[in-house]
């Protein structure tokens, strides 16, 4: 299941606070430039997809999410490895944290993760 971009941003939503009304997915997410009526035609997609389910029990129906949110992290990964850096594990690496300032927590977990690797 490839989720489009829209979708990924409701996903993010309700993984962090799930079950949401569509009202508070829709304040909750980052772009403002769509309106609730958007919001709501696209949990509803999703509802069709079987990427969400619904809560009906109470006046205001609740969402979940039926995706694994760790799943989807894999699949755009490696979507990206593939596509962007040709397989090249190592060169997303070497991107990756020479764009992005890690913190010294963040670079001893790293290199506690590559020595298991070992």
């Amino acid at each position: 299941m490839k989720p489009t971009e829209s979708e990924l941003e409701i996903l993010q939503v309700l993984w962090d606070k799930q079950p949401c009304t569509v009202r508070e997915v829709h304040e909750s997410l980052k772009r403002k430039d769509i309106g609730y009526t958007t919001t709501l035609k696209l949990m509803q997609i999703m509802l069709e997809k079987s990427m969400v389910i619904r809560d009906t029990s109470s006046k205001s129906h609740l969402y979940s999410t039926t995706i694994n949110k760790e799943t989807i992290e894999q699949q755009f990964l490696d979507r990206m490895i593939d596509n962007i850096y040709k397989g090249n594990t190592s060169r997303l690496v070497m991107q990756a944290l020479g764009t992005h300032k890690a913190s010294k927590e963040e670079i001893e977990l790293i290199k506690e993760y590559l020595d298991k690797l070992q």
